[in-house]
């Protein structure tokens, strides 16, 4: 292979990388005089993160002799492509996350991040598992909301269809024709439909300030399929009273990241495609907190979390049942717990060694 060959190779792939994983814009002339002035060293070297540092080295000083319509002759390759929300990591919304870190050890095949863009920018992000057409979490920055909650109007991830597809979560402009391409990615509005199970937020609209922030919510990657008694039971006054807990004790940014947990052996699932959970999960990360914390308050920082159940016949193990709860609700208890109590549940029924939290937020 000539030598030209070789660099034009090495060109093509680091720029893939940078416009897949980095930039949001699209290459032109200007940007690339602009990045080749001064931002090789923190743009290309990050979007050729996993070639060799000596093989970066001479790229940067291969490249640097390239004219920039030298490098424009690349672009027919990569014009259409553009950032989006899928990709092999967060690295486009690592702020959701404590100290720009999503949690660690979940590595099984199946599940695909996403950063849940709306009107243009990152809203939240959610580790979202193609085969069981639902999210196992979604991570947020808790902001008391400041209005009520909006119309739900239920959209979908377009580029789990095509990564040529729109970057931004889309509505379901006509909910009763989907397109079927759609339908084989993802959940959709149907599959809930006479099904007996609510569409249950990971993400809860309530915990974001803004309208637009509120509305990106309502997208059904961000959503499973949730018994109402649970849904509006119990997980409903579990999330009012972590937003108490902010208000009142947190004195900076409460990392919030709530998730689904399957069944351990046999699948249930709605419509024969969306997996229903056992339980649901929640955890939060407050590490700059008030100092003078009443006693009884201690141990719900700097990270506290909860498990509730999704079915009323579930084993006792891990939620105990409360026989005096109202009727309504019960069955669907929600056991409040330490962090790493969390964490070795999830470690035992996903079979994986999870770290929600760098640290363990301390």
């Amino acid at each position: 292979m000539s030598e030209a060959v070789t660099w034009y190779l090495v060109i093509m792939w680091c720029f893939f990388g940078l416009i897949v994983s980095h930039q949001p814009q699209r290459l032109n002339g200007e940007f690339l005089t602009k990045e080749l002035q001064g931002g090789l060293e923190s743009v290309f070297y990050s979007a050729c993160r996993k070639t060799s540092w000596l093989l970066l080295k001479l790229f940067q000083r291969k490249i640097m002799q390239m004219s920039t319509g030298a490098l424009l002759l690349l672009l027919p390759w990569f014009g259409g492509l553009v950032l989006g929300e899928i990709s092999d990591d967060f690295s486009q919304c690592l702020n959701f996350f404590y100290e720009k870190t999503p949690p660690e050890g979940i590595n099984a095949a199946g599940y695909q991040p996403i950063c849940q863009r709306y009107k243009n920018q990152y809203r939240f992000a959610s580790l979202y598992h193609r085969q069981h057409r639902g999210p196992l979490y979604s991570a947020y920055i808790l902001s008391p909301a400041d209005g009520k909650r909006p119309s739900p109007i239920w959209k979908y991830e377009p580029q789990l269809v095509s990564y040529k597809a729109s970057p931004e979560m889309q509505p379901f402009t006509t909910p009763n024709t989907v397109n079927s391409d759609v339908m084989k990615s993802q959940a959709v509005s149907q599959d809930y439909a006479h099904s007996g199970f609510t569409k249950g937020h990971l993400n809860p609209s309530m915990h974001q300030k803004t309208i637009v922030d509120r509305e990106a919510t309502f997208t059904l990657t961000n959503i499973v399929p949730q018994q109402r008694g649970s849904n509006e039971g119990t997980w409903a006054p579990l999330e009012k009273e972590v937003l108490g807990r902010f208000k009142a004790f947190c004195k900076g940014s409460m990392y919030v990241i709530t998730g689904a947990m399957p069944y351990e052996s046999e699948s249930r699932w709605i419509n024969n495609r969306v997996s229903v959970p056992e339980y649901m999960w929640s955890a939060y990360c407050c590490p700059s907190y008030r100092s003078d914390l009443p006693d009884s308050v201690k141990p719900f920082f700097p990270t506290y979390a909860a498990v509730g159940r999704n079915d009323r016949n579930s084993g006792e193990e891990i939620v105990p049942l409360d026989p005096k709860a109202d009727t309504r609700v019960r069955g669907y208890d929600v056991r409040q717990m330490s962090l790493e109590t969390l964490e070795g549940i999830l470690k035992t029924r996903l079979k994986m060694p999870v770290s929600l939290f760098k640290g363990h937020c301390k």
